[in-house]
């Protein structure tokens, strides 16, 4: 695919790309959101012109987007190249960075964060938009999940000819979905209900019996077109069933594959397809990769909500050591609040270290959840500091990505 943009922003590509050299010779990074910030910044339109053309999918929500993402790129990649900000970089400059990356790819998936969402589909009119959940996160940025429903709400609406692939179990994304002009509803199963017990149409109370919801005032789980039950996912219109078979561990996992599956499939990969080639994912950007260091064999995790920890916490490998690192730099959130709705007490009789940046606020909620702890600032000595063996090590987003860089060294 072959596509002639004007002449600025071919230059505008070019002093991003120029950019995002210079800072990972400098050390300071992939370079990928510096560059998109360059390019946009000499060229406004640049993510409408190079989103043209193209299959474009979105994927967006509160958890899951980086690993949903890669799933969707893995299956697409079944019919021709795919560009994708598969990194993480969802912000405005990464899903440039992305496209640029890969100009002549006739598919991209771009990860999204939720606030952006509006924007960007505006400018790229995408093909598939892929809602996944949403609750409480970095409430100091993104502000009150209502919010955000609200403004996503609104997106869909003006997306005449898009496909939204949604999560029609939280009820936050089904309303979010409903005014779009063609859903796609898959079932995933409920886990985490805290921010939907109020509907976010009237205020009124959202009453959850079984597998179902609804409201009086009219909103109401829908039947899925997918459902999930399991490892089993069953397109409903003809009972075709898919065994995942994931390498990935978990719930949240299954259905972030459930989601992509069906988005995938709107676009033209047959199931089955789609399922094989996810179960060749066994790492997502290190999450869920174990290291080898001296004494220790540590399995990384990452975590960064209430939501997220809720899903991480019963994935733990039983009695093993658990290190966990908690910093609240700009890209976490700077309120620490959230940590009083995360179920530590589940940590209750195992050995449990506190890390990170904010290891005292850590370790002031671990106390009350009657969980014996040490603390340890640094994660690594923290790691070091135990008896030999394996180690579960779960941090939030700048630790997780700071020791990303420092445990494969040995450092």
């Amino acid at each position: 695919m072959t596509i002639r943009n004007p002449l600025r922003t071919r230059a505008s590509v070019a002093a991003g790309r120029l950019t995002a050299w210079l800072s990972r010779s400098a050390g300071f990074g992939s370079g990928g959101m510096i560059g998109g910030r360059v390019t946009l910044k000499l060229d406004p339109l640049a993510l409408r012109r190079l989103g043209r053309e193209r299959t474009v999918v979105l994927i967006t929500g509160t958890n899951g987007k980086t690993t949903t993402s890669l799933m969707l790129t893995r299956a697409l990649e079944a019919l021709a190249e795919v560009a994708s900000n598969s990194d993480g970089a969802n912000m405005p400059d990464g899903v440039l960075a992305a496209l640029t990356s890969s100009p002549a790819a006739p598919y991209a998936v771009l990860e999204v964060d939720e606030t952006y969402v509006p924007w960007v589909a505006e400018q790229v009119n995408p093909a598939v938009v892929v809602l996944l959940n949403l609750s409480r996160d970095q409430l100091d940025r993104v502000g009150e999940v209502r919010s955000t429903e609200r403004e996503l709400r609104a997106a869909m609406e003006a997306l005449p000819t898009t496909v939204v692939v949604a999560n029609c179990d939280d009820v936050m994304i089904t309303s979010a979905a409903s005014g779009a002009a063609n859903k796609v509803w898959v079932s995933t199963g409920r886990r985490w209900t805290e921010d939907s017990v109020a509907c976010p149409r009237c205020g009124r109370a959202v009453c959850h019996v079984l597998d179902q919801w609804s409201c009086s005032c009219g909103l109401t789980r829908p039947e899925p077109d997918w459902a999930l039950n399991g490892d089993l996912l069953v397109r409903v219109r003809d009972n075709t069933v898919v065994d995942l078979d994931l390498r990935l561990p978990g719930d949240a996992n299954r259905a972030n594959a459930a989601l992509a599956l069906a988005a995938a499939d709107s676009i033209g990969v047959p199931p089955h397809t789609a399922a094989a080639r996810l179960r060749t994912i066994s790492d997502i950007g290190g999450r869920y990769r174990t290291i080898r260091r001296t004494r220790h064999s540590v399995h990384l995790m990452l975590a960064k909500n209430p939501a997220g920890w809720a899903e991480t916490l019963p994935v733990l490998t039983e009695d093993t050591p658990v290190v966990i690192a908690v910093n609240a730099q700009e890209a976490d959130g700077r309120d620490m609040s959230w940590l009083w709705d995360v179920p530590f007490e589940r940590l209750r009789g195992r050995q449990v270290v506190a890390a990170g940046e904010r290891c005292a606020d850590l370790a002031v909620r671990l106390r009350y959840a009657e969980v014996p702890y040490r603390a340890e600032a640094d994660p690594v000595r923290a790691v070091d500091l135990l008896e030999a063996g394996s180690v579960e090590l779960v941090a939030n987003y700048t630790a997780f990505r700071d020791l990303l860089g420092r445990l494969p060294d040995g450092s």
